[in-house]
């Protein structure tokens, strides 16, 4: 079984197209959407997916498949619900002052292994392991790693084997004759760059003042627990005095985020 972790943006778009178009080296039987939840994911994200993604894997005949987290007493809350709801740790990468990045189980818990968990119902076993593709490129190859911890998957690579960027992606896209991809993550994601925390305030500011108040929200939570506090950003401060409504060149990718299965 070849499935493709596809995160919806500019990577695993270029993949898909790849596909269609018959030039990969061997195909995907099924392309896997992770949606952490409809109040998560970013919502251009969704728009894209559910208006271009869809119809364009239904056109060219490939499987493309959205996935949700189902607990198992068969609820499936969104990455937002779950975050709010776990009064005892912070499961996204927030920031402690001086410290970088905390750990996470956000990409692990909604991404990762909702993916494997399709991969074993269709028959993916330690001794059939199934391969996932993720959407990683040669500017990122510090990203790609041999070992998925998984010993019923192992890890494909299929823009590292046909030896393209991000640039060549945009380019792939762009032929195809598809609109620009936004850049795939869930909008509260500590991962962000300071500009697209920027481009969130000036083009959604609801969205904007819901992440300030989650960082509030878990900050105080993290206090009432007698831990330091943690931010959404490195600056260590408010993301609303952090972030300021100044242009600067937008640099394309994460600022650690390295499993593949988020921003491509």
């Amino acid at each position: 079984m070849r499935t493709f972790s596809f995160g919806a943006g500019v990577q695993s778009t270029a993949v898909l197209v790849l596909q269609a178009e018959g030039r990969l080296p061997e195909p995907y039987d099924a392309f896997l959407f992770a949606n952490v939840g409809d109040d998560s994911e970013h919502p251009d994200t969704l728009a894209y997916y559910r208006d271009v993604h869809v119809p364009y894997a239904e056109k060219h005949g490939i499987h493309l498949q959205e996935l949700r987290r189902v607990k198992r007493d068969g609820t499936t809350p969104s990455l937002l619900e779950y975050t709010l709801a776990d009064e005892r740790s912070i499961l996204i990468p927030m920031h402690l002052e001086g410290a970088g990045p905390g750990r996470r189980s956000c990409t692990a818990d909604y991404k990762i292994r909702v993916c494997r968990k399709w991969q074993r119902q269709h028959g993916s076993s330690r001794e059939n392991p199934a391969v996932c593709g993720l959407g990683i490129s040669m500017d990122e190859i510090h990203r790609a790693r041999t070992d998925s911890g998984f010993d019923d998957q192992t890890l494909d690579y299929p823009l590292l084997d046909l030896r393209l960027n991000r640039r060549d992606c945009y380019q792939i896209i762009d032929e195809a004759g598809l609109p620009p991809v936004p850049k795939s993550a869930c909008w509260f994601c500590p991962f962000h760059r300071l500009e697209d925390w920027r481009k969130l305030k000036r083009e959604q500011p609801d969205l904007f003042t819901q992440a300030v108040e989650l960082e509030r929200t878990l900050g105080d939570r993290r206090e009432t627990l007698g831990k330091d506090r943690m931010w959404l950003t490195a600056k260590s401060r408010p993301l609303d005095q952090v972030v300021d409504d100044q242009l600067v060149l937008d640099l394309d990718g994460p600022d650690g985020c390295d499993t593949g299965s988020c921003f491509t």
